[in-house]
């Protein structure tokens, strides 16, 4: 295990509506992925996951209050760790800033879990499929 120094640290989100969930490719369009990127002096990882959202899916919406969990990948030889946040969609648009770069597409979970590659990954897009609804439906009642 890598010392906390050695980590880059990530947010991201799951982004997810009426039971589906979006995918963005990699900037090198070799792997489907969730939105996220390294974390920014003075933004906390919420805002960093939203922010990733829209940056590379065009996607705005809201972030359950706690991260679902976390999981490391290996990038140019550096270790990431990415604290990821389930995000209720609320809206999207065409034209986002890498909308050039990446490929947005929606999926239903099984075809998510098919085609991410990141075993840590795949496992928290599980637990969101196996009880996502009800975590979003505490989200949407605590917001009024």
């Amino acid at each position: 295990m890598p010392s906390s120094h050695d980590l880059i640290r990530q947010a991201a989100a799951i982004p997810v509506k009426v039971g589906q969930v979006c995918l963005v490719t990699s900037r090198s369009g070799k792997r489907w992925v969730i939105p996220k990127g390294c974390m920014e002096p003075g933004k906390t990882a919420g805002e960093i996951a939203l922010q990733e959202a829209w940056e590379e899916a065009g996607l705005v919406g809201l972030l359950t209050p706690e991260p679902l969990g976390t999981y490391f990948y290996e990038k140019s030889g550096l270790t990431c760790l990415v604290t990821v946040f389930l995000m209720q969609v609320t809206g999207e648009v065409e034209i986002y800033p890498e909308h050039d770069q990446r490929e947005r597409s929606w999926m239903p979970f099984g075809q998510a879990l098919r085609r991410i590659e990141d075993l840590g990954l795949r496992e928290l897009l599980r637990a969101v499929e196996a009880n996502g609804s009800a975590r979003l439906l505490a989200l949407a009642g605590s917001e009024g």
